[in-house]
């Protein structure tokens, strides 16, 4: 196991190394640059997310997908893992991590655009759609469909499942001296009750559940701020510029390379909002919606909430404590979380016990969804049913073993998914740029979506160059 955790370390350096950060914010700036910054057009997503398209075609309605696809994504990345890019990376990674959320927004609206535009109807009326679908419906690259089908469906075990649950085991034995197996089980039993209902199960506990954990959260990081307001510009001028200066980091805060900050920052922004890894496209197909331009609106509206506006204040949070309480460990990024929430009196660490508790729990729900689809698109609907035991029975492992090795794998398989989703998205850009112009630049958000076929696609496309 010892030299399994070496190889996975050492192939998710070289995974997450400048390749991949190339990669990943070059296509967060050329999608922000060509999309002429959707991230302009923020609010508007946000009023459509909670207003419903009636009478559009979809399985659940634009907030109970982007209620699921934000339980997937705010998760141990938005707390335990800003402090993991914080220990590793200096307080400069809150930075990165945050730019990668702004420019990821458009990334994020890339992907919903495309998940409505390539899903495809069952016979029994679902509908499903992701990044496989386009990779095999829009370039003709069944192969690579199937690699990244692969790569979510053992990453749901990762980052979805076993990762937050053995978080949530960790938080209730250290806080409330629970065994993990017990919490394992209890976890295991509520998730089951949810995940054998399905999509729509899954989407009514997640429209419930999401708005209230965020809210109460947001408000408890705010009071903290107000708490250690003393702190907070030194902090902010202390995240900018350990950014780019690594000699800037101080009061406290173990020195860091500028890569080493762009890194972690980056690679904790993707494990937190997942803009670009193809995951949320997959909830994101099963939407209520008229067109695929309504759908990308609500579908950004998501990396701004959880990385935007939920990172921004965890980091915050972070330094801020650190600056006003230099005693603080360095050991690891959970340590130093549960470190800088527990200096605050009363607030602190019930906040970050609750934030843990009730984020890790959504997102072994909504990851659940997809690792459904990606077995779905494999296999067939067949082998659901098996899936869905085993999820439940990894619930239960995770909270009582050691994820060390886990960890490192769910970082590959992060990377692994993200290079074939961000692909797609780039040789598919004019498609992007099509539809965006047909609906949001000439204001026909309302229009519904026309079933041309390719041949007459191309034709409309063609039409639209010479006009």
């Amino acid at each position: 196991m010892n030299q399994l955790n070496d190889f996975l370390t050492e192939l998710s350096g070289w995974l997450w190394g400048w390749p991949m950060i190339i990669l990943l914010l070059g296509t967060h700036v050329y999608l922000t640059v060509r999309l002429r910054f959707p991230q302009r057009h923020i609010f508007k997503a946000i009023r459509l997310s909670v207003r419903p398209d009636a009478g559009a075609t979809g399985d659940v309605s634009q907030f109970g997908s982007l209620a699921t696809a934000l339980a997937a994504t705010i998760g141990t990345g938005n707390i335990v893992g800003v402090g993991t890019a914080v220990a590793l990376g200096g307080p400069g990674a809150v930075l990165w991590c945050w730019l990668t959320g702004v420019f990821g927004i458009s990334t994020k609206y890339a992907e919903g655009l495309l998940a409505i535009k390539y899903r495809v109807k069952t016979s029994d009326g679902r509908m499903l759609g992701g990044p496989m679908y386009a990779l095999e419906r829009g370039l003709g690259w069944k192969w690579l469909a199937v690699l990244f089908a692969l790569f979510t469906a053992v990453a749901s075990f990762g980052i979805g499942n076993t990762v937050q649950a053995n978080a949530i085991a960790t938080v209730t034995n250290e806080t409330y001296s629970v065994s993990p197996y017990m919490t394992g089980l209890a976890v295991s039993l509520l998730a089951a009750a949810v995940i054998l209902g399905g999509v729509k199960s899954i989407a009514r506990v997640c429209a419930a559940l999401v708005p209230f954990m965020a809210l109460l959260y947001v408000m408890g990081c705010i009071y903290i701020l107000i708490v250690n307001a003393d702190y907070l510009w030194p902090s902010i001028q202390l995240i900018v510029e350990s950014a780019f200066s690594p000699q800037s980091a101080g009061g406290g805060f173990v020195g860091a390379t500028v890569m080493m900050a762009a890194r972690y920052g980056i690679a904790r922004g993707l494990f937190s909002n997942e803009s670009g890894m193809g995951s949320a496209p997959i909830v994101a197909a099963a939407a209520q919606t008229r067109n695929p331009v309504r759908q990308a609106l609500v579908s950004s509206s998501g990396t701004f909430w959880d990385t935007v506006v939920i990172c921004a204040l965890t980091g915050l949070v972070i330094v801020s404590s650190v600056l006003a309480y230099p005693d603080i460990s360095f050991d690891n990024g959970a340590t130093l979380t549960r470190a800088a929430f527990a200096k605050i009196p009363m607030v602190g660490a019930p906040l970050l016990t609750f934030g843990l508790l009730t984020f890790a729990f959504s997102t072994i729900l909504g990851w659940s969804y997809y690792g459904e689809r990606a077995v779905e698109y494999l296999r067939g609907q067949s082998w659901v049913r098996l899936y869905r035991v085993l999820y439940i029975i990894a619930i239960f492992v995770g909270s009582v073993m050691n994820l060390a090795v886990v960890w490192n794998l769910a970082d590959c398989m992060n990377a692994l998914m993200a290079i074939p989703n961000l692909l797609s998205l780039l040789l598919l850009s004019g498609i992007i740029v099509h539809e965006t112009r047909k609906y949001l630049w000439r204001n026909q958000l309302d229009k519904e979506m026309e079933d041309l076929g390719a041949r007459g696609k191309v034709q409309e496309m063609r039409d639209e160059e010479l006009a």
